[in-house]
């Protein structure tokens, strides 16, 4: 698309078989605020805020496939139980005009920082939990594969028009991935086809049991951000493995993750001391001393994730969503014009969940988010900015 005819961010877009009003897509950034792995009404309203203030589609994340699959406490499981306030999320969604995806997962050996026995590729030494994790057996990866397709299709039937497949940030599936995570000698390691397999398997899986009708899209990491770990030479290939299959509708590129670098995700200050003072002790004094290690800083630039992004984007012909650090009406434009699809878009939401129609409306100025990640440490207690006033914060 030449600069003469730029496209317009506002106007309706299809992802797969739906239509999103705009090009504009809440990130999945963990809410904290189910309780008993079940959506509440502050969650409702959290998301019903934020497709208000005009997004084309809000992300619930995480929801975990199976009960095993959490990464933190009260996240929600995607069961029976659950699905009366999944579809009351999906319709209050709805009546405000925005679709409304969620993000499914399997915590994978970032599930032992939660006291469960991690699952992982290999068994490996977790610094988070102090312990190690357990190999998946051929069992395990049969049994999470049905959970993705099973959750998938219960959210289709409670209303959802989206469902956003978790390949990144160190979890089950993006573990697999990475060859710094995954020293498996079988058919689920080694060569970039065989530690893409699995994920393979669940992405087809679950197109099958949802159908034609719903959107289908992957959270993939270009880069793992650690010496060892996939990096572009590997996970442009792994995604044009993923485009070949013919089942996702569409890729959200990220990089970083839980398990060994989170900063990398988010660039901007480390939150050392506010990271330290919501956990109980001995932890708080823990990460006093060594949150600087486990959290180290990046400088933060707009569109961080751009200069990576586009090589995929000359590699691939499916649609991308540009995710990192969107500050810019003109970052969003200059992205679509480049040939991504759709622009994903976090903490600037959670300072501004007006934003959107601030820039509808014609404004050219840039998101009052700072990048100071302080509501990183939120998420134990209801994910908000600390910049605004308590009771104008979405779901508190």
């Amino acid at each position: 698309m030449s600069a003469t005819a730029p496209i317009d961010p506002f106007a309706p877009a299809r992802l797969g078989p739906i239509t999103l009003r705009n090009r504009f897509i809440k990130a999945a950034t963990f809410e904290g605020m189910a309780k008993r792995n079940l959506v509440t009404d502050r969650l409702i309203e959290f998301h019903r805020i934020m497709a208000a203030g005009g997004l084309g589609m809000t992300t619930v994340a995480y929801l975990a496939v199976s009960e095993d699959g959490q990464g933190a406490p009260n996240e929600i499981v995607v069961r029976p139980e659950a699905e009366d306030g999944l579809r009351k999320i999906a319709d209050a969604i709805h009546a405000e005009g925005a679709a409304i995806s969620a993000q499914l997962g399997h915590a994978g050996p970032v599930a032992a920082g939660t006291g469960r026995k991690g699952l992982s590729p290999s068994r490996q030494y977790s610094p988070m939990a102090m312990k190690f994790t357990q190999a998946a057996t051929e069992a395990d990866i049969t049994r999470v594969t049905a959970d993705f397709a099973s959750a998938a299709k219960r959210l289709q039937d409670c209303g959802f028009d989206a469902v956003e497949l978790h390949l990144g940030h160190h979890y089950l599936l993006s573990a697999f991935l990475s060859p710094g995570l995954n020293q498996r000698t079988d058919r689920f390691g080694g060569s970039v086809e065989h530690r893409a397999a699995f994920p393979r398997m669940v992405t087809r899986a679950v197109r099958e049991a949802v159908g034609p009708s719903m959107a289908v899209i992957a959270k993939l990491n270009m880069d793992d951000g650690f010496p060892g770990g996939i990096w572009l030479d590997q996970s442009i290939p792994v995604a044009r493995l993923l485009e070949s299959d013919g089942v996702l509708d569409a890729l959200e590129l990220t990089g970083g993750g839980s398990l060994k670098n989170p900063m990398y995700l988010f660039r901007g200050e480390a939150p050392i001391a506010e990271m330290a003072a919501a956990f109980p002790q001995p932890m708080k004094t823990a990460f006093k001393l060594l949150g600087k290690k486990f959290l180290p800083s990046y400088p933060f630039e707009e569109a961080y994730f751009l200069p990576y992004a586009r090589q995929f984007r000359e590699a691939l012909d499916m649609p991308l969503v540009l995710l990192g650090g969107v500050n810019k009406i003109e970052t969003v434009q200059h992205a679509l014009n480049e040939g991504f699809q759709f622009v994903a878009m976090g903490r600037a939401l959670l300072r501004e969940p007006d934003l959107l129609r601030r820039w509808q409306g014609g404004s050219t100025e840039e998101a009052l988010c700072v990048h100071c990640n302080k509501c990183m440490p939120t998420i134990y207690s209801g994910t908000h900015c600390v910049l605004v006033p308590e009771g104008q914060r979405p779901g508190h």
